[in-house]
């Protein structure tokens, strides 16, 4: 679902599936392909927190100001040095892992856990192949 905020501007509110550690779908501003959301919604999608300090999990706090009521999810996402993602047609954001992450899974050269659907809709998980080569194809349309 989405609704125009305003005929005169380009600001739509609509459903965003945040896909982070897991999936979220939160509602979003969108306005000329960068999504927005309200602190509390922000906490739902990726688990942190906007407090005066910045942005915080636990007792982790990363500085950072919001413009307003509310988080540009991209900023926000910098702010904790994570890239991020959208296609906002269809309503999808991802964010990678944050760059420490992504540096110690390549100096260990071992892919993190996951789970994919086969094509017959079996769900598979990587610790099934485990000592095992393996050979992942994807494919997107986009």
């Amino acid at each position: 679902m989405t609704i125009r905020a305003d005929p005169a501007d380009r600001r739509t509110v609509t459903m965003i599936t945040v896909i982070n550690e897991d999936e979220r779908t939160v509602n979003a501003e969108v306005a000329d392909g960068r999504v927005s959301l309200n602190p509390e919604e922000l906490r739902e999608a990726i688990g942190w927190e906007l407090k005066p300090e910045g942005l915080c999990r636990d007792s982790v706090c990363v500085p950072f100001r919001s413009g307003g009521d509310r988080v540009e999810l991209d900023a926000a996402a910098a702010a904790l040095g994570r890239a991020v993602v959208a296609d906002t047609e269809a309503g999808v954001v991802a964010l990678a892992l944050a760059a420490e992450e992504r540096r110690r899974g390549l100096d260990a050269l071992v892919a993190p856990p996951f789970s994919l659907p086969a094509l017959d809709g079996t769900v598979h998980h990587l610790s099934e192949w485990e000592g095992r080569k393996k050979l992942l194809v994807v494919f997107s349309s986009w």
